[in-house]
């Protein structure tokens, strides 16, 4: 056993064969009855000891987004407000760097139980801390409510980011006690774990907090305005069955479920009607987060931290037969672009895909879209500002090239966190490639553990700038290039997310 006197108590986690593990713990007060749809608050202080060696709760979803293994599901909660820590056996004489996972799921579903995210081979090869939290989705965490709010009873925006502010904050308290280092976390994420490290970057309350960031595949320019954050809700609260008179009432006392399901059907339907907006993301307020991630960052009103962040050249696949919501069809690619910017902003952007309106070509101009186009926006807006570090991961084993997906979005995260070993990464490479999965996992990981410690990833990774853009590209055989799809840049330039109203 280990127990560990954090500034709320004293926990006990485990002892694995290689790491000591805690898991599960609060990091914010449960934001259940009076807290529902309110800012996190602390942690009540207990006696005795916590035991932290189980997982608790996921944040509260659809059921199929909280699987965890084969037939095996996470309960979902909105008391879901915890963290995992993981670290070596061995006592260090020094502090150690600290990285804080966040994970990705579209801001909808995810959680950190996920044994893919648990980050002990990081922690053995890299003698870190990792740690991963849970934050509040959908309903809960990514819709504005706050029209409806009433001075007795008032509904907080931006609470999944608030969230990951929380947690970020009990790190500083608490790590020290771990054996981390208050004063060298670094955050990373993926999909819209990435998208939230982009956010903190562009939230003042994160200041301080962190002190570099890797975002892996972030959808870069997600974000609502307040009109349409508002507009938004107000669907939701229809969706519910309520009125704006009833609203208050409803919020408060409907069913966790009830919510989650109409705010999952109007998230849909805006899906359907406007290709290319995410309507669950953080929501420009002009207080909690006074601008767009993707404009803080370009202005360089962003906390000028160093950078890494990619995307992978595959992006679209996975969603074109696993998750079919981005805009990977002609037809859905056609309203995007004409809502962006009409016929001759198209007809670029076509003229930059040969092939196209072939469906493969189109699953590739989608993933981009969503994907590609915006990271580099991002990277070449941070580098004026910060050290910048871009990479696009290539390798793609044979087992995917067969299923027709590639180097598809969320793949690097097999090498990221050294899974080669897991079932899903001998699945990956059971008909060949495993010497690439391995050169590529030391890639990753030697890369993603030399920024953790210094702020600079391997000498033989040059920053990032608008003059040369120099990318990363992550393969087998890993090499730089400089501009690439440079033809595909230039096309994609000046479009932004369409909006609500």
């Amino acid at each position: 056993m280990s127990d560990i006197t954090t500034a709320d108590g004293v926990v006990r986690g485990y002892r694995g064969r290689r790491v000591l593990r805690w898991r599960s713990l609060p990091y914010a007060a449960p934001p259940v009855g009076d807290l529902r749809f309110r800012a996190p608050e602390p942690v009540t202080p207990w006696t005795g000891v916590r035991e932290a060696t189980a997982f608790g709760f996921a944040a509260m979803q659809h059921r199929s987004g909280a699987r965890i293994g084969p037939r095996r599901y996470q309960p979902t909660s909105e008391d879901a407000l915890t963290l995992n820590v993981v670290a070596p056996i061995e006592p260090s004489s020094t502090p150690r760097p600290v990285l804080v996972f966040i994970h990705g799921g579209g801001y909808l579903i995810g959680t950190s139980a996920l044994g893919l995210y648990s980050g002990a081979r990081l922690v053995v090869g890299g003698d870190v801390i990792v740690v991963s939290l849970n934050y509040r989705l959908g309903a809960f965490g990514y819709v504005d409510f706050g029209e409806f709010g009433t001075p007795e009873r008032p509904f907080d925006s931006n609470l999944g980011l608030r969230d990951q502010v929380a947690a970020l904050e009990w790190v500083q308290r608490n790590i020290a006690a771990f054996g981390g280092d208050p004063d060298n976390v670094t955050i990373f994420g993926e999909s819209a774990g990435a998208h939230a490290v982009l956010a903190l970057l562009a939230t003042p309350a994160a200041e301080g907090l962190f002190h570099r960031g890797i975002a892996q595949s972030p959808p870069a320019d997600w974000g609502m305005s307040a009109d349409d954050g508002r507009a938004f809700a107000r669907r939701c609260i229809e969706a519910l069955g309520a009125t704006p008179d009833t609203a208050a009432k409803a919020l408060i006392t409907a069913g966790a479920n009830d919510i989650r399901r109409a705010v999952d059907k109007t998230s849909d339907k805006v899906l359907r009607e406007r290709p290319g907006l995410f309507p669950i993301a953080p929501v420009v307020d002009g207080e909690y987060l006074p601008q767009s991630p993707i404009d803080a960052i370009t202005s360089g009103a962003a906390h000028q931290v160093p950078l890494i962040i990619g995307t992978n050249r595959d992006e679209g696949t996975l969603f074109a037969k696993f998750a079919d919501e981005l805009p990977t069809t002609p037809d859905r690619l056609h309203a995007l672009l004409t809502r962006a910017g009409g016929a001759e902003l198209e007809s670029g952007v076509v003229a930059a895909y040969p092939g196209y309106p072939d469906a493969k070509v189109a699953v590739r101009a989608g993933g981009d879209y969503v994907f590609w186009r915006p990271s580099v926006t991002v990277a070449a807006g941070h580098s004026r500002y910060a050290p910048t570090y871009a990479y696009r991961y290539d390798f793609a084993p044979r087992a995917l090239r067969l299923a027709g997906i590639g180097a598809t979005h969320a793949t690097e995260l097999i090498p990221v966190f050294g899974a080669a070993d897991s079932p899903i990464g001998r699945a990956f490479t059971a008909v060949g490639g495993r010497r690439g999965l391995l050169s590529v996992t030391r890639q990753f990981q030697d890369n993603w553990l030399a920024f953790a410690r210094t702020g600079r990833p391997l000498p033989s990774w040059p920053a990032y700038n608008e003059d040369r853009r120099t990318t990363l590209i992550v393969d087998e055989i890993t090499r730089l290039e400089n501009d690439p799809d440079k033809a595909k840049r230039i096309a994609w330039q000046g479009i932004r997310v369409p909006t609500l109203i």
